[in-house]
C-alpha cells in the first residue's frame, strides 16, 4: 500500500474514515484526536492549519488532566493562556511522575508554540533583530534569579518568553554580526532531536548511530580535504578554538611522544609560527598547553592579511638560531577580519623543508571546499596535517559543530587515551575501535555530529554548495555597490576573497576634513556610534574593530542563508541613515 506521508498517521485503523482518504487532513486529525486525549490532537490540527470544519472533535477532558484552551490568534504564537491551569503545575507532575504523560505533552505543545512563534518572528523583516537593554536595566526589569522553591510551570513558561523577548534573532536576514548566522530548519530539528536522545559520544555502547555518523561525516570531510579514503583521524569539538589547540597538543606529541608522561620540562623550549592576522585561539592554546604565549611567533601578513612565506622561513630560522625548536605552523584558511587565505602550497613546502607539523586553521574559510567555484583558495589543504573546520560557520549548521581532521590515523588515540577501565573494557563484545571517547580531551562530549548529517543528508553536497556560493555573491554585491560610493572607503584594495568586506563609512561632517590625523581620530569613533544606533533602533547588527594601526572599520560578513540582495540594499540606506549626523 503506497504511504500517505505525514497525514497517514494513525488512519489505517480508523473505521470512521471510510468515507473520506485515509490520508487527509481531516482523517488524520480525528485520528490524532483518539491517539492523544486532553485536546492535543485538535491543538496539532490547529497548527497544521486544518479547516474548521475539518478538525478533529475536541475530546472531553478527563479528571487530573489538563484542559486545553487556545488563546485565540489561530496561528502559532507566544500568547500566555494562564487558563490552562500551569498556575497549579510544577516540574514533579512531568515525567517520570506517575499519569505525567498528558501533563507533559501539553507542557512541551506550549514550549514548542513559544519557538514556533519566536522562528516565524525572526525571518520577519519588518521585526527587530535585537530588543537591545542595557545589563543593569535587564538585570532589574526581570527577576532572573535562583530560588530554594520551585516555580510553577506557568511561570517557566514566562521565564521561556522573557529570554527569547531579549535574546538575538540571529535568524533574521538583517543579522551580520557574527560568522556564525542563521537559522537552519532541518539542523534545528536535529538539535532538538539531539536533546532528546540526551546522550554521551564516548562509547558505541550509548551512542551507537550518532558515533557511526561521526565515523562516516569525518571520513567524507578528510576526502573532500584531499587525504586518502581510509586515512586519517578527527574528532567534532566545543568550537575551533578547541580544534585549534587540539592541533597543537597533537603536533607536540608527534614530536616529543615523552611530553605526555614526562611534561614541558622533558622537552626543548618550543616555538609556533602564526600569521598576524591569525585567530587569537593560537596563543591561548599555546598558554593552555604549558608552551607559552611568548613561544607563539607572529609572521607579518601583506596588505590583504594573508602570510608572507618569506618571513615565516626568515624566522623559523632565526628561532632555531636562538635555541628553540619549532614544531608548529598554523595557516589561516579565511581569516576572522579580512578573510584572507594564507598561501597553502609555499607554506607547506617551508614545513616540508624543516619538518614542522602544518595546520590549517579553516574554521571560518573551511567550508568553501563544498564549492567547485571557491574551494582553489584552498590550495594546498590536502597537504596540511591537520585541518580545523566548523560547519557552524558558512554552512549554518546550528552551533555548536566544529571538526578538528587529522591526517595521520592513531595518533589522536596514542596522543590523549588513559584507558578508563570503567568505560574502555577492553573485552566488550563489539568492535572496540568505535569507542572514540578516549582520543578525545573530554570525557562526557556534546553529539554535534546529527546536526550536520541530517542537513547534508537534506541539502546534498550541492545544496551547501548553492547556499556557500549565494553568500559569497551577496559580498561581492556589497563590495562592488560601495567600493565607488561617495562617503565609503575600502580598507584594502580589491576584491574579498571571503564574504568579509571591511570598509570605512565618513559621515559627511568628517569627510571633507584636510586634517588628516583629526580625521582619522573622529573617523575611529564612528563605527561604534553607528553600532550602538542599529542595536538600539534594533534595525540590523554588523562588527566593527580596528586592525594594526587602522582605526576601527565596519567588517560585514554574510553566512545568513536567509539574506538578499535587499537586505544588502538596506544595510547601506542604514548606515547612512544613522550616521550622518556624525
Amino acid at each position: 500500500m503506497a504511504s500517505h506521508g505525514f497525514w497517514s498517521f494513525g488512519a489505517e485503523n480508523s473505521d470512521d474514515n471510510r468515507s473520506q482518504s485515509p490520508g487527509t487532513p481531516r482523517a488524520w486529525c480525528q485520528a490524532a484526536a483518539q491517539k492523544f486525549t486532553g485536546g492535543i490532537g485538535s491543538k496539532l490540527c490547529a497548527l497544521l492549519n486544518v479547516g474548521e470544519g475539518d478538525k478533529a472533535p475536541e475530546s472531553s477532558t478527563k479528571p487530573g488532566e489538563v484542559a486545553e484552551k487556545s488563546c485565540g490568534c489561530n496561528q502559532p504564537c507566544s500568547c500566555s493562556t494562564d487558563n490552562q491551569g500551569f498556575s497549579d503545575l510544577y516540574s514533579t507532575d512531568l515525567l517520570p511522575a506517575t499519569n505525567g504523560d498528558i501533563k507533559t505533552m501539553t507542557f512541551l505543545q506550549e514550549v514548542v508554540n513559544i519557538l514556533l512563534a519566536y522562528i516565524v518572528e525572526s525571518f520577519d523583516r519588518s521585526t527587530k533583530v535585537i530588543d537591545f537593554h542595557y545589563p543593569n536595566e535587564l538585570l532589574q526589569s526581570n527577576n532572573w534569579e535562583l530560588s530554594d522553591e520551585p516555580e510553577t510551570l506557568d511561570d517557566i513558561l514566562l521565564s521561556c518568553r522573557a529570554t527569547l523577548k531579549y535574546a538575538i534573532k540571529t535568524a533574521h536576514p538583517r543579522y551580520f554580526n557574527q560568522l556564525s548566522t542563521g537559522l537552519d530548519m532541518v539542523g534545528l530539528a536535529a538539535d532538538w532531536l539531539t536533546s532528546t536522545a540526551n546522550t554521551n559520544m564516548f562509547t558505541y555502547e550509548v551512542a551507537p548511530v550518532f558515533v557511526l555518523l561521526e565515523y562516516v561525516t569525518l571520513k567524507k570531510m578528510r576526502e573532500m580535504i584531499g587525504w586518502p579514503e581510509r586515512r586519517g583521524d578527527g574528532i567534532f569539538s566545543p568550537g575551533g578554538a578547541i580544534s585549534n589547540m587540539y592541533a597543537m597538543l597533537l603536533a607536540r606529541f608527534k614530536m616529543f611522544p615523552e611530553v605526555k608522561e614526562k611534561g614541558m620540562s622533558s622537552v626543548p623550549r618550543l616555538a609556533a609560527f602564526t600569521s598576524e592576522h591569525s585567530h587569537f585561539s593560537i596563543k591561548k592554546g599555546a598558554a593552555a598547553l604549558g608552551i607559552g604565549t611568548e613561544s607563539v611567533i607572529l609572521i607579518k601578513a601583506d596588505e590583504r592579511g594573508k602570510m608572507i612565506p618569506s618571513d615565516l622561513e626568515r624566522r623559523l630560522v632565526e628561532a632555531k638560531q636562538k635555541g628553540f625548536v619549532p614544531f608548529f605552523v598554523s595557516a589561516t584558511a579565511g581569516t576572522t577580519v579580512y578573510g584572507a587565505f594564507d598561501p597553502l602550497i609555499a607554506i607547506a613546502d617551508i614545513c616540508k623543508k624543516h619538518g614542522v607539523w602544518m595546520h590549517v586553521d579553516g574554521a571560518w574559510g573551511g567550508s568553501l571546499l563544498m564549492s567547485r567555484k571557491h574551494r582553489w583558495k584552498l590550495n594546498g589543504v590536502e597537504r596540511a596535517d591537520s585541518v580545523t573546520w566548523n560547519p557552524h560557520k558558512m554552512m549554518s549548521v546550528p552551533l555548536q559543530c566544529s571538526a578538528l581532521l587529522v591526517k595521520e590515523e592513531g595518533l589522536m588515540q596514542k596522543c590523549n587515551q588513559m584507558q578508563a577501565c570503567y568505560l574502555f573494557q577492553q573485552d566488550k563484545h563489539y568492535d572496540l575501535s568505535y569507542d572514540t571517547g578516549d582520543k578525545a580531551l573530554q570525557c562526557g562530549r556534546h553529539v554535534d555530529i546529527f546536526k550536520l548529517w541530517l542537513m547534508w543528508r537534506a541539502k546534498g553536497t550541492i545544496g551547501f554548495e548553492a547556499q556557500i556560493d549565494k553568500c559569497l555573491e551577496l559580498s561581492e554585491y556589497l563590495y562592488n555597490k560601495i567600493k565607488d560610493r561617495e562617503g565609503y572607503q575600502m580598507v584594502f584594495d580589491g576584491k574579498p576573497q571571503h564574504t568579509n568586506v571591511c570598509f570605512w563609512y565618513l559621515p559627511p561632517g568628517i569627510r571633507y576634513l584636510e586634517d588628516k590625523e583629526e580625521k582619522m581620530r573622529r573617523l575611529h569613533k564612528v563605527a561604534p556610534v553607528i553600532k550602538a544606533r542599529m542595536m538600539e533602533y534594533g534595525t540590523t547588527m554588523v562588527s566593527y574593530q580596528p586592525q594594526g594601526d587602522k582605526v576601527n572599520f565596519f567588517r560585514m560578513v554574510i553566512s545568513n542563508p536567509a539574506a538578499t540582495f535587499e537586505d544588502i540594499d538596506f544595510l547601506i540606506e542604514e548606515i547612512e541613515r544613522l550616521g550622518q549626523d556624525l
